[in-house]
């Protein structure tokens, strides 16, 4: 009886979401995480027992209300939010991509990426019912401008993600081909800058040129993962229809008030992003000089390479104490591709000390 009880209620669910599986997260306990793109670097001592003190304080009995404003408003003159623009809070960016996706979720609706990308474009666009669009990048993981114009001229996109710098590759695209993506797009362009603290370039002069632009970015690449806070940025009538379907109170008082707390004490986490981007730059050489390893250039605080068996050497990098991400089986272009987050000088050495066994 009971499990015919379970049949039933597995029923009810749709059959597209019975047939995928949740997004996983790798166990870490015990080894060199570097698999997810985190910043590793904790606050100073002090900052930290001031943060404490702070949270303490919170009156976490109460529903967040003024402070959220407030954690909007310094996000907003943080990332120079441009004049005739509003912005709008997510528990990070992945619900701020299934707001969009319940924004624009018109019957026929259709959401374009290049692929590979972030995951969770066509996660999201699939679970809201919208068709997935995915134009492959070029050998080189560069825009395939005619493919991409192309796919506009016949899909007729609602939503287009550009991921700047992408993910997992790192890359930060031609900009007079976002240019041309962006003047041909019929609907909205989002600009994802969730690596932005790591990158040469930015959006917001795009936002400004095209007002159908929006620019999404994340805290946790600046250093708040676990706090998880996402912003997205556009014209004010826009983001006043994507907020009608964020869910009420979506941004606990305490992640308000650490995300205040570290914009107060943002040229900390400028130094953390400068240390990470010579890091990225002393590993990038590092990984050149190694035979068997093609390492792809990046903008973010990850680095793409492929390796002639990436499921052996994911392995024995674990087995040495080292997590990284085996990204071979995201998309067929990424066939034997590891991506490596850049952590503290140890971490990294101990990352190219266990690549370098785990070749031989």
């Amino acid at each position: 009886m009971t499990m015919d009880r379970i049949e039933q209620g597995l029923a009810c669910f749709r059959d597209d979401l019975r047939a995928t599986h949740a997004y996983a997260v790798q166990p870490s306990a015990g080894l060199v995480k570097l698999d997810v793109m985190e910043n590793p670097f904790r606050l100073p001592a002090d900052l930290q027992r001031r943060l404490g003190e702070r949270l303490g304080a919170v009156a976490i009995n109460r529903y967040p209300a003024e402070r959220t404003a407030d954690l909007a408003a310094a996000l907003a003159a943080h990332a120079g939010m441009p004049a005739g623009c509003a912005i709008t809070l997510g528990n990070g960016s992945d619900e701020l991509i299934t707001m969009l996706s319940m924004a624009c979720g018109r019957p026929g609706a259709t959401v374009l990426s290049p692929m590979p990308s972030f995951v969770m474009y066509e996660i999201s666009a699939r679970y809201q019912g919208l068709k997935f669009v995915g134009v492959p990048l070029r050998e080189d993981f560069e825009l395939d401008g005619p493919a991409m114009l192309a796919a506009i001229a016949e899909h007729r996109p609602a939503l287009i993600y550009l991921s700047y710098p992408n993910n997992p590759t790192g890359n930060l695209w031609d900009a007079a081909l976002i240019e041309q993506i962006v003047e041909a797009a019929p609907g909205l362009v989002v600009m994802d800058e969730a690596y932005q603290p790591f990158a040469a370039a930015h959006s917001m002069p795009l936002l400004e040129r095209h007002p159908h632009v929006l620019v999404m970015r994340t805290m946790s690449k600046f250093g708040l993962a676990g706090v998880r806070i996402g912003y997205l940025i556009g014209r004010e009538a826009l983001i006043a229809e994507v907020d009608k379907v964020r869910p009420p109170f979506n941004i606990g008082v305490l992640n308000a008030e650490a995300g205040l707390f570290a914009l107060e004490h943002a040229e900390v986490y400028a130094a953390q992003a400068a240390e990470l981007r010579a890091q990225r730059e002393a590993v990038f050489a590092a990984l050149q000089a190694m035979p068997g390893v093609k390492p792809y250039p990046s903008q973010g605080n990850m680095i793409l390479l492929r390796v002639a068996d990436a499921a052996r050497t994911f392995a024995g990098m674990k087995a040495r104490g080292v997590l990284i991400k085996n990204s071979s089986a995201a998309h067929p272009s990424l066939a034997n591709c590891l991506r490596i987050t850049i952590g503290t000088a140890e971490e990294n050495a101990a990352m190219l000390a266990a690549l370098k066994e785990s070749l031989s």
